[in-house]
């Protein structure tokens, strides 16, 4: 029942409401903001909630070593477990990790190829996983082909890929359209764009894409500065 009680309250089900009902398999989806703003705290909440529902996941971080992450996944799961009340929820969070890969890879010495086929490695060993989550990622060193290849790798295994972006350089950082000026070159192979945008209480999420619509109707969502969980308005 605990598990169950997690799923069915887990912040990510605010999120999916306002995503056409999530990112779902074969897509790309990236959390994108400033320096600091949250983007960890969302992916690993995203991970969490496939790991409470028995879904294994790989987790790529280009920029903090494996323990960290490790305990980034500790603080949410306890932060949520808090949040909802829930009593006696280690077994739960013992069972739930079993189901998660983490690996630290380094950018700058490998390329997309190498990447993919570590990925490709670790699901042909039978780590069946139903989502990627790649955090740290710079996509200033990145081109579009790259993110072409990540998309038809999702697509080819029916995956999810959630990216983190960290949005740098000399304002103005989006165009007209409210896109990021850094991801314009990788738009047609985002199917799900959402920003941080840090307010004095709360980040705000903004939908800057949701699968073919862009800009869509605002969310309503935000991050808890405190918990860094996702909430409702």
């Amino acid at each position: 029942m605990i598990k169950e009680e997690l799923i069915a309250r887990s912040p990510v089900r605010i999120l999916e409401k306002g995503i056409a009902g999530g990112l779902k398999a074969g897509n790309i989806g990236i959390i994108a903001s400033k320096k600091g703003i949250g983007k960890t705290s969302v992916l690993v909440q995203i991970a969490l909630d496939k790991l409470m529902k028995n879904e294994k996941i790989i987790h790529v971080s280009f920029t903090t070593h494996t323990s960290y992450v490790h305990a980034w996944y500790d603080n949410i799961f306890t932060e949520v477990a808090k949040r909802k009340n829930l009593d006696h929820y280690k077994d739960v969070h013992d069972e739930a990790i079993r189901n998660r890969v983490i690996l630290n890879l380094n950018q700058t010495s490998l390329k997309v190829e190498q990447i993919i086929s570590s990925l490709e490695g670790l699901l042909n060993a039978d780590i069946k996983a139903s989502a990627v989550i790649i955090d740290g990622y710079d996509f200033a060193r990145a081109n579009p082909s790259d993110l072409k290849r990540m998309a038809d790798f999702a697509k080819k295994h029916a995956l999810e890929i959630w990216y983190s972006c960290t949005l740098e350089g000399e304002e103005p950082l989006y165009d007209k359209n409210n896109f990021p000026i850094m991801l314009r070159d990788f738009i047609d192979d985002i199917a799900v764009l959402i920003v941080l945008e840090p307010k004095p209480d709360h980040i705000h999420f903004v939908v800057v894409k949701d699968h073919e619509r862009l800009n869509p109707t605002d969310l309503q969502i935000r991050l808890d500065v405190r918990t860094l969980l996702i909430a409702d308005e």
